[in-house]
């Protein structure tokens, strides 16, 4: 259930959290099976609701993509903030999180891949990417710490994180044969000397 007000509507009723989030688990289903004939119409139908009330929880089929995007990296941050490990142990434990939700939400979320890029989202505080970087927020430090980098190029290394860790590139890597073992080892250490590479040039 997602646990954020933006997402869940504040101090809705029961009911009404319930109706959103069968709305958003039907909209990962259809976008997953059939990403080129997602509708409104379809997303009520198949979340067992009729399509005015879907457009009475979610105005524009838009931000009900928007919502369900949120609602899988909140997962991600709440791991992040729940996980007692600190240092690289945090990262390399979020990077598990992150790729086994890959496994589970990936090949609906590149279908929701929006025009604008990261950086543009977080300076507008988009609400996906704030979450994102919620959840990355810990664990990037401590990578630069670890490299002896200073904290004043978070937002670069965050934006390297997101092009690197995207979960396109992850899936394409596992559709290749790579264990996610070896896809977290490989991405880590070409992350780590994009960061360098990124912190020498100033």
């Amino acid at each position: 259930m997602i646990a954020n007000d933006w997402a869940a509507g504040g101090g809705a009723r029961k009911d009404a959290v319930r109706n959103r989030q069968r709305l958003l688990d039907a909209a990962g289903e259809i976008i997953r099976t059939s990403p080129e004939g997602v509708t409104m119409a379809k997303i009520a139908k198949a979340a067992g609701l009729s399509t005015a009330t879907a457009y009475r929880y979610f105005p524009t089929l838009g931000e009900l993509l928007s919502h369900y995007l949120y609602s899988v990296l909140v997962q991600l941050r709440d791991f992040s903030h729940d996980c007692s490990a600190t240092g690289l142990e945090l990262y390399s434990r979020v990077i598990d999180e992150w790729i086994r939700l890959v496994h589970v939400y990936g090949r609906t979320m590149v279908q929701l891949r929006p025009r604008t890029g990261l950086l543009a989202r977080l300076h507008g505080n988009d609400p996906v990417i704030g979450a994102s970087r919620d959840a990355w927020e810990r664990p990037i430090r401590a990578v630069l710490r670890s490299e002896k980098i200073t904290d004043d190029i978070f937002e670069p290394a965050f934006f390297l994180h997101n092009m690197m860790f995207d979960a396109r590139e992850i899936l394409d890597l596992s559709d290749l044969g790579l264990s996610d073992d070896e896809i977290k080892r490989r991405l880590v250490s070409a992350y780590k000397g994009a960061v360098r590479g990124w912190a020498s040039c100033r």
